[in-house]
């Protein structure tokens, strides 16, 4: 029996090994953790049961049999994250670069098929040299069964991805698919094409790190969510993401101890926003004062800044909020800061947590570029997201809310459940200065008439109260009683119950 049991251990400490300690050395080397030791800092402390720790791939072309290393290049698993329960799997570089074979594919399969089966999150760490050429197309089925379970995953469990390493041509898909991607700069790529393909077939020199670097995929292309300096950090972050979340779409998210009272006064509100309606604030100081403990969990902090989006808890309740920002386009909504709040809004609403919509908005950013971007489509998909938003909607103007961004900023019409509006909002079809131009063409040639005409618009349309006697507005409140509103808003609303007329599903305007 003993010998039994050795060769066990002995079995084990060889897969733990992956591809050897020359390889591991490797990855140390590059300032990368091996994948054990990013499941090791990712989970509570001996909470992670692997599976198919001695899996190994079945080609034989190429001379792969001589090739043939236990695991097969991914972990795979489930464990706690602060005691609740999540499913993990870790590709490893140093067993062949990562690269997935039809066994690989199928360990990744097991745990999103049981993840989906118990209710909970799955968490990819990837670092993968892509498809495993010498399995030829077995390989791409692989990948393929993988999409397929992103996909019927989306809205059901959480996925998150992080990329820490190369993830290169059909690699990418499985991570575009799910709710969260992070990166780790200067050691993680996503690319479909990389450089020398891109120079062969278009003639442009391009680095890795220009191509699909952490930097591009944060600022340029919205792919990614946020980046983080090393491995550590990144799975720490994950971490800390994972509390905010529900584990499925039936349950709601955790409730956390918080330590900071609902009745709290902020008196630093009431000066928050500038006398004059052109000077800019800086929007994440309300929301930092409105979260229990000042904690706010921002997702592409560096991606179109005129729009910010992230979590928040109120009573230790998760809530996710958007919030025009003054600081970066006078506020603007844009291209790309519609789909970045559309995305958010509608992950939101697939895992009931409620939203706080901030709003400081004078309009659409106008300008041939957006018109030619498709601004039109954009715009509509956040009207979309929060129109068939059926979670509890809170919204707070604080300043501008002018136009059709009035409209689309979670107001009355798309069915806001509260609708909040600080003394200092102005809700209007567009500002006096363009609104008295076009109410009075003929006197343009007298300034000071139309100066008058203007400040007569503002005494008329520059304040909440027009709107609130629509019943648009329910309430204009007090800002250093803002936290407390909301507080008790979202707590009337926490058996709130909608559902519209049946249909397979949308067709949002992509």
């Amino acid at each position: 029996m003993k010998d039994i049991l050795q060769v066990l251990e002995d079995r084990r400490h060889e897969a733990r090994l992956g591809g050897g300690q020359k390889r591991i050395d490797a990855q140390h080397a590059k300032g990368k953790l091996t994948a054990r030791e990013r499941v090791d800092l990712l989970l509570d402390e001996g909470s992670f049961e692997e599976f198919d720790m001695f899996k190994t791939h079945r080609c034989t072309d190429f001379g792969m049999e001589e090739q043939k290393l236990y695991g097969d290049g991914v972990i795979t698993g489930w464990g706690t994250v602060n005691g609740r329960q999540v499913y993990v799997f870790a590709q490893d570089f140093t067993v062949l670069g990562g690269s997935v074979s039809a066994t690989h594919a199928q360990k990744i399969c097991k745990i999103m098929d049981m993840a989906m089966q118990n209710g909970a999150p799955v968490i990819g760490l990837n670092d993968s040299g892509g498809a495993r050429i010498q399995e030829g197309v077995d390989s791409l089925a692989g990948y393929g069964e993988v999409f397929q379970r992103n996909i019927e995953a989306s809205g059901v469990i959480p996925q998150i991805s992080v990329i820490m390493g190369p993830c290169a041509g059909g690699a990418v898909y499985s991570p575009a698919m799910t709710d969260f991607i992070f990166m780790v700069r200067d050691s993680s790529y996503m690319f479909v094409t990389g450089p020398d393909v891109v120079k062969t077939v278009t003639n442009e020199q391009v680095t890795a790190e220009e191509l699909g670097g952490a930097s591009t995929h944060t600022r340029k292309s919205s792919v990614a969510d946020a980046a983080f300096e090393n491995d550590v950090e990144a799975l720490a972050e994950v971490r800390r993401l994972v509390d905010f979340l529900p584990l499925n779409n039936r349950e709601k998210p955790p409730v956390r101890p918080f330590f900071d009272s609902p009745e709290r006064i902020e008196p630093s509100l009431d000066t928050l926003v500038p006398d004059n309606a052109n000077t800019p604030y800086d929007m994440k100081e309300l929301i930092v004062k409105l979260a229990d403990e000042g904690d706010f969990y921002e997702l592409q902090a560096e991606f179109a800044g005129n729009i910010i989006t992230g979590f928040i808890r109120l009573e230790g309740r998760t809530v996710g909020v958007v919030a025009n920002q003054p600081m970066v386009l006078a506020g603007c909504l844009d291209i790309d800061s519609s789909r970045k709040a559309a995305r958010f809004v509608r992950f939101c609403d697939a895992f009931e947590i409620p939203i706080l919509t901030l709003v400081d908005v004078p309009g659409f950013l106008p300008g041939t570029s957006q018109e030619y971007g498709g601004v039109i489509k954009h715009g509509a998909k956040l009207l979309f997201a929060y129109g068939e938003a059926t979670v509890p909607k809170v919204t707070v103007i604080t300043r501008k809310a002018y136009g059709g961004a009035y409209d689309v900023m979670s107001s009355k019409h798309l069915r806001g459940d509260f609708n909040y509006a600080w003394p200092t909002a102005e809700i209007a079809v567009m500002g006096a200065k363009g609104a008295t131009e076009i109410l009075y063409r003929s006197e343009l040639g007298d300034p000071e008439k139309i100066a008058q005409r203007a400040q007569d618009y503002e005494d008329r349309f520059a304040n909440p109260f027009v709107a609130a006697e629509r019943g648009f507005i329910d309430e204009v409140i007090q800002p250093h009683g803002t936290r407390r509103r909301l507080c008790r808003a979202f707590a009337s609303l926490r058996k709130k119950a909608h559902s519209g007329p049946w249909k397979k599903h949308d067709n949002i305007p992509l």
